[in-house]
């Protein structure tokens, strides 16, 4: 049983039935068999289902803004922007993947030789509940349209979101098969990946949960991509307009009420203007509107379960007891629900708990650094390698920076996000592999090599 607790009010939902091990076997077999039909379907129609879907998503976004409300506490608002960005990965994948997957001809001492991309089969999506459709479509949007079809384990706490998926991929005319959920427990995880029908896996989630997957996949041999988690540096150069950049740093600390692995959490700003960002960016936090997520007007919503706000908790308690001081916040809401106060660390050392450990809820460390080449040895000390961002006027200074900050992406006056345009993705713990974008399509298909000689040799 799929237990659901509604994390504004604490209350439990309506639980949902685990899948069986007869029912899972038979949604293997139906994507295996769904596979071998749709890897022949021509591009042109992939595509005009892909772009289907997004009228499908756009159709259904209030709907689904507050099932994800419901399910894990995401401000309406939010998830309103959450599926228009499902929809935006739909149409931009249906309209390039054609010539991202194009043959790649190569000269050689061939008559002809090139390089061809084919899918893989069925790929296991092991998805996260903090962004319920995105982490999906961001995988499904391009493996579908390489040829591949997908089988998503989600996240227990969000199975309504789940099942959701698999119907708007029937509703836009996906033949049975190239899309369907699996429901189960992630203690069933290992038996997925073991199953011959699945030949790829992807995971978004904690490092735990990567190196499982990873080990597990390894044991068969299928090909891993795993974005794990982050602690993302928001780096603060002398010259910003501190004001301005100090409300940009409280927008992303509190992105998602705090849960997402590019939040930035780890605040590293210019000696000079240290005590003057602190305290423009503890009244920021301040300002924050935390409530109920099916207002329209709430910023900051519930931690999605409880587990989470009392771990989060702890890193704060044991923060200030090694001696970080509290600008703002520090503690839960006093209301039902798993509510925590947009908080600000500051006094915090490299070895203190909110630095060293990922930090999902909407808690941000401030620490001050003199010259620049101890801001990027102070955003490198994590053992997270997701994103990083530099605020700043001096753009070839930030530039520099970007090419000795150890992370897979760096945005620049910017705070991090995931754009369909561009590979998303981490390094060391953050993970491997890359998601969107041309490097992220050719993930999840085989890379052929084909050499055609003229004739034959006598």
């Amino acid at each position: 049983m799929l237990y659901r607790t509604n994390p504004a009010s604490g209350e439990a939902m309506e639980s949902v039935e685990e899948h069986s091990d007869k029912e899972v076997g038979a949604r293997m077999e139906r994507a295996e068999k769904a596979f071998f039909a749709w890897r022949k379907i021509e591009m042109e129609e992939r595509a005009g289902l892909m772009k289907k879907m997004a009228g499908v998503l756009r159709g259904r976004k209030q709907e689904l803004a507050k099932l994800m409300a419901l399910e894990m506490g995401k401000p309406v608002t939010a998830g309103e922007q959450e599926v228009e960005k499902c929809a935006a990965a739909c149409e931009f994948f249906a309209e390039n993947a054609a010539g991202m997957l194009a043959n790649e001809m190569i000269a050689t001492d061939a008559a002809k030789s090139y390089v061809r991309f084919d899918p893989l089969g069925p790929v296991l999506a092991i998805m996260p509940w903090n962004f319920p459709l995105w982490q999906v479509f961001r995988f499904a949007a391009p493996a579908l349209m390489a040829g591949n079809v997908g089988v998503l384990k989600h996240a227990p706490n969000v199975p309504g979101c789940a099942m959701a998926i698999e119907g708007m991929f029937l509703e836009a005319g996906f033949p049975e098969g190239v899309f369907q959920s699996v429901l189960v427990g992630n203690e069933r995880a290992a038996g997925l990946i073991r199953y011959p029908a699945i030949k790829a896996v992807t995971l978004t989630g904690s490092e735990r949960a990567g190196m499982a997957v990873a080990a597990e996949a390894g044991k068969v041999l299928k090909k891993t991509v795993l974005e794990l988690g982050g602690s993302d540096a928001f780096i603060v150069l002398k010259d910003v307009d501190v004001a301005k950049v100090a409300r940009e740093a409280a927008a992303a600390r509190c992105i998602n009420a705090g849960q997402s692995c590019i939040a930035a959490k780890r605040f590293i700003v210019a000696k000079e203007i240290a005590q003057e960002f602190e305290a423009a960016f503890a009244k920021a936090m301040r300002e924050m509107v935390v409530g109920d997520p099916l207002d329209a007007k709430t910023q900051v919503g519930p931690l999605a379960r409880l587990d989470l706000r009392e771990n989060l908790e702890g890193q704060v308690e044991r923060a200030v007891g090694a001696g970080a001081k509290v600008l703002c916040g520090g503690k839960r809401l006093e209301r039902a629900g798993y509510f925590y106060e947009p908080t600000v660390l500051a006094n915090v050392g490299v070895k203190n708990a909110v630095w060293e450990e990922e930090t999902f809820g909407p808690v941000a460390a401030i620490m001050e650094f003199a010259v620049v080449a101890e801001a990027v040895q102070l955003a490198n000390s994590s053992r997270y390698g997701l994103g990083a961002s530099v605020w700043t006027r001096d753009l070839e200074v930030a530039e520099k920076m970007a090419g000795e900050l150890e992370a897979g992406c760096v945005f620049v006056n910017e705070a991090v996000k995931s754009d369909v345009r561009m590979p998303f993705g981490g390094v060391r713990n953050s993970g491997y592999g890359r998601e969107l974008s041309e490097v992220g399509m050719k993930e999840f298909v085989n890379v052929k090599s084909v050499w055609v000689r003229g004739d034959v040799k006598s």
